[in-house]
C-alpha cells in the first residue's frame, strides 16, 4: 500500500524534525539526519523513536544517496 503524497509532504522525523524519505518497496520511512528508519504497518507509519531502527552512518548515507537517485522529495 502506497502512502498519499499529501501525507508524505507533512511527515517529519519526530526526533530531528527533518523530512523523511519514503521507500515504498521496503515499507519504511528513513531520516538520514537522525539515522533512524520507521516501519509502516498496514499503511500506517509508526513514527515512534523508541520503535525505530537505528541505522549506521554507512546505512544512512546509502539511503540518502538512493533518495537522490530516485529524486525523492526533500533529497
Amino acid at each position: 500500500m502506497s502512502l498519499a503524497p499529501e501525507l508524505l509532504k507533512k511527515l517529519v522525523c519526530p526526533k530531528s524534525k527533518q523530512p523523511l524519505y519514503y521507500f515504498e518497496q521496503e515499507a519504511r520511512l528513513v531520516c538520514p539526519a537522525s539515522r533512524l528508519a520507521y516501519r509502516i504497518e498496514r499503511g500506517i507509519p509508526v513514527l515512534l523513536v523508541d520503535e525505530a531502527t537505528q541505522l549506521s552512518d554507512a546505512e544512512a548515507a546509502k539511503y540518502a544517496e538512493r533518495a537522490k537517485e530516485l529524486n525523492l522529495p526533500g533529497a
